[in-house]
């Protein structure tokens, strides 16, 4: 797994304003060569926080992708997602 380099992503979308566009134009292509794992390329394609959140991404750099729309993420979906990776009652 390499979480890292899901963070890295993560920030260098705020820094890199060629791989955000190519990022929101289309994920997978965008993702391609990225040392990831099947399992984290498919949740950065589909949006999937709350299962990148388990798998130990920071949440504060992941709110680069609703904050840039990347992956059909805005806030609300970006915050209905992330809260189902709480456990109840947090």
């Amino acid at each position: 797994m390499s979480v890292f380099a899901v963070n890295h992503l993560c920030r260098e979308l705020l820094r890199d304003h060629a791989f955000r566009a190519a990022m929101k134009a289309d994920p997978a292509k965008a993702l391609e060569g990225k040392n990831l794992s099947q399992k984290e390329r498919d949740a950065l394609i589909s949006g999937d926080v709350a299962t990148l959140y388990r798998m130990g991404v920071n949440s504060f750099l992941m709110g680069y992708l609703c904050r840039f729309e990347v992956s059909g993420l805005s806030l609300p979906v970006y915050n209905e997602r992330i809260r189902s990776a709480a456990p109840p009652g947090q």
